[in-house]
């Protein structure tokens, strides 16, 4: 019993009287609103509690050392698939020349006679330069054949050392030399081969050219170099055979359709795409014969990680930025302060840099189970506090007006 007016005296709810409680319209009023206010307030507590969202975090790459897919698909409508080549160079030193023939497609890209593109077809028997063989290996003589064919002076061919039987053979050893090699006309295993009458036909039709497939790149800066003619890389240069493009020139041009660029594997949701494919259906007809067009990406691995157990997705996403430039220099045409480097080859080179940093984006819930509770209840009571406050001000200013009245 003594210890019934100590806990008393700690009470912080104190209670009023029943009769001392005075019930006005304003403060129905005013309950009914902070009610709807708090009904309100609770549902979006809700919304956010049940909602997801995803929170990024910056690691260091730990595959660093892993090797990287190349996804591509480009158009090519005013050159033919004989004279483009795709080099792939990255700055360990490392240069793969005309890597169409390792995971790419080529086709060709005929046209209508209104001059708009018409039907693909396979190139499967266009002449692609410089196979998994190098030049030593093609050159070799055929053991138990009498037949060696010409190298033009392109090889020593004193004791039959060296032997060019086929149209690539000669073409590749003319690049070795630097020499223009054209359309192959005149030389004995290309007009074998009809190489120089289907070229030149092709050529005539103005037929295009549309490259897809994938490779793999190692995780250094690097450049994916389409240009046109043989490549060949002497004394530290890499050079092409520009050759047969120079020749025509009303023909050829590198007008071009990024169809589809990413890195590694492609997202599944549609979400994504904007962040890892930014290049996806981008057209270039400026109709130039003499111009370079570059592209400069930022690559940054990604991991998707889904609240609800789903396969974590690994993709990579990228930022570029676009500059082309005619070879013979000059002021540019927007920006008069602006002047180009003179000199180059003509084409479409992407120049990619692989961050060492990888982005983890986690999904989760918005809000814990504690943080609905505690906003729940910082709700009710913020509302009741201002309902409180207003209450009083509202039966304050009510007796004041009675009070002068009264008067």
């Amino acid at each position: 019993m003594s210890s019934r007016p100590k806990l008393t005296s700690l009470d912080a709810f104190a209670k009023t009287v029943e009769d001392a409680r005075i019930r006005t319209a304003s403060g129905g009023i005013i309950t009914l609103v902070c009610v709807l206010i708090v009904l309100l307030l609770i549902r979006n507590e809700y919304v956010d509690y049940t909602s997801v969202i995803t929170r990024p975090e910056l690691v260091v790459d730990r595959d660093i050392n892993k090797r990287l897919d190349i996804n591509l698909d480009i158009s090519f409508p005013e050159i033919p698939c004989e004279i483009l080549s795709l080099d792939l160079l990255d700055e360990s030193g490392d240069v793969q020349l005309n890597i169409l023939k390792s995971g790419f497609e080529k086709f060709r890209i005929t046209k209508n006679p209104d001059g708009t593109p018409g039907q693909e077809l396979p190139a499967t028997d266009s002449i692609a330069l410089n196979n998994d063989k190098s030049l030593s290996e093609m050159a070799k003589p055929v053991p138990g054949s009498d037949y060696c064919g010409s190298c033009y002076g392109a090889l020593p061919q004193d004791n039959n050392e060296n032997c060019c039987n086929d149209c690539e053979t000669v073409k590749l050893a003319y690049a070795e030399k630097l020499w223009g090699f054209y359309d192959g006309s005149n030389i004995e295993q290309c007009e074998r081969e009809g190489y120089v009458t289907r070229l030149n036909e092709r050529i005539a039709a103005n037929e295009g050219c549309r490259v897809r497939g994938s490779t793999q790149i190692s995780r250094v800066s690097g450049t994916l170099d389409f240009a046109p003619g043989a490549s060949f890389t002497l004394r530290g240069k890499h050079v092409h055979d520009l050759s047969l493009y120079d020749k025509f020139e009303d023909k050829f041009n590198f007008d071009h359709t990024i169809n589809h660029l990413s890195f590694g594997n492609d997202p599944i949701s549609r979400d994504l795409v904007q962040s890892t494919h930014p290049l996806d259906s981008y057209h270039v007809v400026d109709g130039l014969k003499q111009q370079v067009y570059d592209y400069y990406l930022k690559v940054v691995a990604t991991r998707f990680e889904y609240l609800k157990g789903g396969q974590p997705l690994d993709t990579n996403q990228f930022s570029v930025i676009t500059h082309d430039r005619p070879l013979m220099g000059g002021k540019d045409k927007d920006h008069e302060h602006t002047f180009h480097a003179q000199g180059g080859v003509p084409g479409v080179s992407f120049h990619f840099d692989i961050s060492p940093l990888k982005i983890i984006n986690r999904e989760q819930y918005a809000k814990t189970w504690s943080g609905f509770v505690l906003g729940v209840i910082s709700s009710i009571a913020g509302v009741l506090m201002v309902g409180t406050v207003l209450d009083r001000s509202v039966w304050a200013a009510e007796k004041a007006l009675k009070g002068k009245k009264d008067l």
